[in-house]
């Protein structure tokens, strides 16, 4: 027991870059397993809870009342992450937890009225990654070249960067959402089930994967016209998919042990890099025309680039942080999902009026055949006190969306500011959020907004 409450303490009082702003973190909490600290167990531990004012979309109820306003709260995401370094070639991984639980909804299947099972309570805990992986040629045993190879539950979804962002650091509040573009369909909150190979070469990053998609069913309405005839997610035994995202790192080289991609370094690392990834399914979506029904190939594309760069005196701390990506879906005829991040609301049954197409509440066409230009940039204010009470890092983006089913395009954009008391560690965040707000597809949406604090802590 001596024994391992000394390696615990060497561990904590280690440095690392996963300490993303913050000088006091260390190496987080890490279980070394060996006295050369090259097996471990590290222990990740998060919890973002929202406050949040929401403009409600036409037509909207929240607890049997209308209302075109609401404040309410709840847990962004609440999870553990743990993972073990058993040897210097193998890594297992389990990654689970908690996300949308709100005071109405996001509780357990079944949950509903008043009392110990009521609305909203006892919210599902379920494994979000389950994976193990092992390093075939490791860094320096085939030159610049490097390969580890894993199967399970996993995160290596190909696309872009923002597809598989860490929920830890991000710039603005939260992901855009439609960098997901598979979420909770024909994935399980991000993941698929197969296997996935990564690794370097030199600067230049790789990972692909081929997977099995979770099946989806659902049914497509009948159209006369072929123009009208509107793809849903319908892939019956589905194909197997296959992804990949390369990118070259021109400055310096991030870390692959995880498939996190950090959103924003607060300047302790100097990051400019270049991506394009893609992901394709056959048969992943279906229509029908005339009673006769036709699949589609889901094919998705996306080039992005990512900077991170400290500016200038080195003793003023500052730094830009900035992505940009242009995402190209094909998804089928039409095709259109409309999300909206922990929505309270329900339809109001006696509402006379336009009601918005993507439906109650904050919900907003999200992902769709078409393409989506996407843009941040955050600015890490000047502090030259060696462990300053806070750090601001106001930040803005921008999102347009030209979506094949409606006749008018949209744009939308966040604005905000992040406030560090220990880097990503312990923040709060405020952003201010417009949705577009379509009642008819073949003119302008108008829009709504959104104001949301973010509490955030991780361990």
């Amino acid at each position: 027991m001596k024994k391992i409450l000394t390696c615990i303490g060497l561990a904590l009082m280690g440095t690392s870059l996963y300490a993303q702003g913050s000088p006091d973190y260390g190496s987080g909490l890490k279980l070394n397993l060996n006295q050369q600290g090259d097996k471990y167990v590290r222990f990740i531990l998060w919890d973002q809870f929202w406050l949040r004012n929401t403009e409600m979309n036409p037509g909207s109820m929240v607890g049997g009342e209308p209302t075109d306003n609401s404040w309410n709260v709840g847990n962004r995401r609440l999870r553990a992450l743990a993972y073990a370094q058993i040897s210097k070639r193998y890594m297992i991984l389990l990654h689970f937890g908690i996300n949308n639980q709100t005071f109405i909804n996001g509780g357990a299947p079944g949950t509903t009225g008043t009392g110990g099972n009521g609305n909203g309570k006892k919210t599902q805990l379920f494994f979000h990654d389950a994976w193990n992986e092992y390093a075939v040629l490791m860094p320096g045993e085939a030159g610049k070249f490097s390969l580890s190879l894993g199967a399970g539950l996993h995160y290596y979804m190909g696309l872009s960067r923002m597809t598989m962002a860490s929920t830890l650091n991000f710039l603005t509040l939260d992901s855009p959402v439609f960098s997901w573009p598979l979420i909770d369909s024909s994935d399980q909150f991000a993941r698929q089930l197969g296997f996935f190979a990564k690794g370097k070469c030199g600067k230049l990053e790789y990972r692909f994967s081929l997977n099995k998609p979770f099946a989806t069913d659902l049914t497509p309405v009948n159209a006369t016209d072929p123009a009208r005839a509107v793809a849903v997610d319908n892939n019956g035994n589905p194909s197997f998919s296959k992804a990949g995202y390369i990118e070259y790192q021109f400055l310096d080289e991030e870390s692959n042990t995880l498939p996190f991609k950090v959103g924003s370094y607060l300047g302790t690392k100097k990051v400019f890099n270049l991506g394009a990834g893609f992901y394709h399914q056959a048969d992943g979506t279906r229509t029908s025309v005339n009673s006769n029904i036709e699949k589609h190939d889901i094919t998705l594309f996306a080039v992005d680039a990512f900077a991170d760069i400290p500016l200038g005196n080195a003793k003023n701390k500052m730094a830009v942080s900035a992505y940009a990506g242009y995402y190209n879906y094909q998804f089928g005829p039409n095709y259109v999902r409309n999300l909206g991040t922990m929505n309270i609301a329900a339809s109001d049954p006696n509402f006379v009026g336009n009601r918005a197409i993507a439906g109650p509440g904050n919900l907003q066409p999200t992902i769709g055949t078409g393409n989506i230009i996407y843009a941040q940039a955050g600015l890490l204010l000047p502090s030259q006190a060696e462990k300053p009470k806070i750090r601001i890092q106001p930040f803005a983006a921008f999102t347009h969306k030209d979506f094949e089913a409606f006749t008018k395009s949209s744009s939308q954009f966040d604005v905000g500011a992040n406030w560090f008391i220990d880097g990503h560690h312990a923040k709060i965040t405020t952003q201010y959020s417009t949705r577009p707000v379509y009642t008819s597809p073949t003119e302008s949406p108008t829009s709504k907004g959104e104001f949301i604090v973010q509490f955030q802590i991780y361990l």
